[in-house]
Formats: C-alpha cells, sequence, structure tokens
C-alpha cells in the first residue's frame, strides 16, 4: 500500500478553504465544484475537509465534512439521515464455516427483509409485512413518542413506512456481510440507515429550506445548499427530527444484526459462537455538537465517519474488496474525520453502461453474493481503489483489522 500523510489545501476566490485528504485518489470535477460552492457560505467555520471518497452528491458531496456556526444545510446530511455501520466480531474462525456458504448466505436473505418492490407500497419485499414483537417494541418504546410529536408539527411526513422498516436492510450500497479478519475470524458486518421514514424527513427539511431562501431572496452557488438559520422554527424542527432519525437509524443497525445472529445461529450450519468480542456501530451521514478549536460548531458528516483519538470505526470497500476497522487518531485538521468507504468512481448509469455480468462474476470470484445483472452498479470496480482510499488517509486512522467479504446479502 503505498504511504501518503498530509492534505492538499483547495484554495478558493471567496469563502473558507478546503482540505483535501485525496492524495494519490482520483477527485471529478463536479465533485470539486460542490467543495468550492460549499466554501462560499458565510456561515462556514474554519475551512471544509474533504475524505479521499469524497464524490458527487446532492448539493454537498458524499465524503465531506462541513463545520457550521449558525446555520445547518439539510442537504449536508442527505436523505438516508443516520446511515452508517455496524460490525460485530464474533468467537468463530475460518475453520468452523462450512465449504459451501450458500445456506449462510440464505438463512440471513430471510431473516432481514431487504431490497424493494410494488414502488415500496403493500407487498414490498423490503419491509415487514408482520413485525416481529422484539421490533415493535423497540418502535413503541424507544421511537414513537417522538416520532409523534414531530408529526404534530409537520403532518406531512407522516405518508409512508416507520414501524415496518425498522430492521431492514433496504437497496443500492447496504448490504450484510460475513468476513474474516487477518487471523482468520469470522466478522458479522451490515451498513443500512434510517429507511424510508429518514428519506422522508431528509427530503422534507431540503425542500422546505429551499423554500426558505426563495422567501427571503437568498442567492446561493447552488439551491440544495438551502439552508436553516439557528434560533428559528425550522432549524430547530430539524435538529429534532435528524436526532431522531438517527436514533432511528442506530436501531435498525441493532435490529438487523440482532436477526442476522439468530438467523446464523439457528441455521445449523454453524457451531455455538458468541459475539460480544467487538462491537462497533457508527453514523456516517449524520450531524452532531461538537468542539473544535475551542469553539462549539455544528459538524455534518456526509459520508464521512467521526475518527477521534481512540474512536473505532468502520470503512467498507466494495463488494469483493477489503474492508477495515479503524481507530481514530484524532487529527483536529480533519474535524477529528475520516472517510466513509471507498467512495464511488462513477455514476451507477455509467456502471451499467461499462460492466458486463460476467465481469461482475470475475470481480466477485470467491464471495457469495448476487452475481446478476441488477447489482452491477454495485460491482468493485464502480468504485476507488480502497488500499488508495486508506493510504491517503494515513494520518486520520490506524488500521486494527482487515478485513475479506466470504458472504455478502445486497437488496
Amino acid at each position: 500500500m503505498p504511504e501518503f500523510t498530509g492534505y492538499n489545501v483547495i484554495t478558493t476566490e471567496k469563502g473558507v478553504p478546503i482540505k483535501a485528504w485525496t492524495k494519490g485518489v482520483q477527485v471529478e470535477d463536479q465533485a470539486r465544484q460542490q467543495l468550492i460552492n460549499a466554501a462560499q457560505l458565510p456561515f462556514i467555520y474554519k475551512w471544509i475537509a474533504a475524505m479521499p471518497d469524497v464524490h458527487w452528491g446532492v448539493g454537498a458531496t458524499v465524503g465531506s465534512v462541513i463545520p457550521t456556526k449558525g446555520a445547518i444545510i439539510p442537504a449536508a446530511v442527505g436523505v438516508d439521515i443516520g446511515c452508517g455501520m455496524m460490525a460485530v466480531q464474533t468467537d468463530l474462525n475460518a475453520n468452523h464455516l462450512p465449504d459451501n456458504l450458500k445456506a449462510i448466505r440464505s438463512a440471513i436473505e430471510a431473516a432481514v427483509p431487504h431490497g424493494r418492490t410494488n414502488h415500496g407500497g403493500a407487498g414490498d419485499r423490503g419491509a415487514w409485512g408482520s413485525i416481529p414483537g422484539r421490533n415493535q417494541e423497540v418502535w413503541r418504546d424507544e421511537l414513537k413518542q417522538r416520532y409523534d410529536t414531530i408529526l404534530r408539527k409537520h403532518p406531512k411526513l407522516d405518508r409512508g413506512n416507520h414501524a415496518n422498516h425498522l430492521g431492514t436492510l433496504g437497496t443500492g450500497n447496504h448490504f450484510i456481510e460475513v468476513c474474516l479478519d487477518e487471523a482468520d475470524h469470522v466478522w458479522f458486518m451490515l451498513h443500512s440507515g434510517s429507511r424510508g421514514v429518514g428519506n422522508r424527513m431528509g427530503s422534507y427539511f431540503i425542500e422546505l429550506a429551499r423554500k426558505e431562501m426563495r422567501r427571503f431572496y437568498i442567492n446561493l452557488p447552488d439551491i440544495d445548499l438551502a439552508y436553516f438559520p439557528e434560533h428559528t422554527e425550522h432549524f430547530d424542527d430539524y435538529v429534532e427530527a435528524v436526532e431522531w432519525a438517527q436514533d432511528y437509524a442506530r436501531r435498525n443497525r441493532d435490529l438487523m444484526m440482532e436477526q442476522m445472529i439468530g438467523a446464523v445461529q439457528a441455521s445449523g450450519k454453524l457451531p455455538p459462537f458468541t459475539t460480544e468480542l467487538e462491537v462497533i456501530n457508527c453514523h456516517h451521514n449524520y450531524v452532531a455538537r461538537e468542539s473544535h478549536f475551542g469553539e462549539n460548531v455544528l459538524v455534518t458528516r456526509k459520508g464521512a465517519v467521526r475518527a477521534r483519538e481512540g474512536d473505532m470505526g468502520i470503512i467498507p470497500g466494495s463488494m469483493g474488496a477489503r474492508s477495515y476497522i479503524v481507530r481514530g487518531k484524532g487529527n483536529v485538521e480533519s474535524f477529528h474525520s475520516c472517510s466513509h468507504g471507498a467512495g464511488r468512481a462513477m455514476s451507477r448509469n455509467e456502471a451499467r453502461r461499462r460492466f458486463t455480468v460476467d465481469d461482475h462474476i470475475r470481480m466477485t470470484e470467491g464471495v457469495e453474493c448476487r452475481k446478476d445483472e441488477a447489482v452491477i452498479d454495485e460491482t468493485p470496480a464502480a468504485y476507488k481503489p480502497i488500499d488508495a482510499v486508506m493510504a491517503a488517509q494515513a494520518d486520520l486512522v490506524e488500521i486494527v483489522h482487515t478485513l475479506r467479504q466470504l458472504v455478502c446479502v445486497k437488496g
């Protein structure tokens, strides 16, 4: 793996600088311009930090860390609020695994609803038809009351799935995996967020912010950078909603992991095992109040993981590539952040045009996963090389474990 340390500085004619941990990693022109656009906003604190997986997103780039004072930008969080990773280390090792892993994959797929059918309506295979009792309990005791409070102010948000998505995977780059680390210990890992309800909240408040900009004739370099000033009603309402969605996302991952572990234990394919050796659950699309350089600020990480000194995090590669369990180094220049993955190297449509099913089969050799046309947009070559991404952020995190996928479930 090449050795890089430090960052590049992208200077802007107006606005704060951009510190980019992108040495040895390609950055598309669209993403660079989005960073420059965001840097022009008057309430950005000190600078914007770009992670090595940075790529184009709606309004703000995916892979950016945007600190603000006095305002919040809903599109800088995005619509998959609270999306993140969870990983648990088991006391199993490679010798405990069967030669054919298809039954393990099938057990996981049966236990965790995934994908999307019927446009998300009745009978959608990605939602619960009958919500398990454990999931109902979490919804009722931990989430419903706060959700109802949000709805009283914004009733338009109540128009789709919520409790029936709790403990479900979704589509796109969300996944569940069985992995081996460098010592052949078995890990379970998954990636998902706040599902339909978080998407609804994100989209709703992004549009509400756009309307506020038009109402007050505020000109922006990109209307998707619309914001709410602090001490306004919409600011407080958005913070309330985004904090709730982040909690929903974390519990969604917890429940999926419980369901996955239970399914693998019940499959009869493995000996009894425990999963309490190491547990990590971290957001990478979220906003938090933090202190940096002696000031209390809002830090929005869109496709970035908090990496304070000692923080444990997860940086996944694409299906068929390595993933990493990391420990933060507390780099102050990055606002204590690191990348959230490899980052897309091309759009989903371009990946579908460029690669074939045969390409995908070749690139996922040795991984028990879907090998059909519907997942070509997630094929490994659609992402940046994870080795280059990790090298570019050597001063942000240290690698604790290197994982390789054996089973990958995608929607």
